[in-house]
């Protein structure tokens, strides 16, 4: 089945890799994204902020797809922080419901040394499957 390169409109040239790659049969995988806006410049430095953003920039990509929150079937967590992912919990609900709604797909977060973009606190992949 061929396959489709998703790129949400208005958004910079992605260098090097895809935002997402939609199968023929539907699944829809979304390339890590980190808290930046369309311009690959981060407008928060701190982790809630960027959190949001990642979130955002993730929904953006499965709706050019055609799809909404409730496709996404899988999310990884990758964060720089473990203490300061834990110290915000309720924050991180809050925002997490405000733009996924509550929808949960099945989530796994691994704590990193660092990530390639520089001022980047976490990066978010998923994947979804969109009938």
């Amino acid at each position: 089945m061929p396959h489709k390169i998703i790129h949400p409109q208005g958004w910079s040239p992605a260098k090097g890799y895809a935002n997402g790659v939609l199968s023929g049969d539907g699944h829809l995988f979304v390339g890590g994204q980190v808290g930046w806006n369309a311009e690959q410049v981060f407008e928060h430095h701190d982790f809630i902020g960027q959190m949001e953003q990642a979130l955002k920039n993730i929904m953006a990509v499965v709706e050019a797809a055609g799809g909404r929150a409730e496709h996404l079937t899988r999310l990884t967590w990758f964060v720089t922080d473990k203490t300061e992912y834990l110290a915000r919990q309720r924050e991180i609900g809050e925002v997490y419901r405000r733009v996924l709604g509550r929808h949960f797909p099945a989530m796994s977060l691994v704590v990193i040394a660092g990530l390639v973009e520089e001022g980047a606190l976490l990066e978010i992949e998923a994947t979804a499957v969109i009938d």
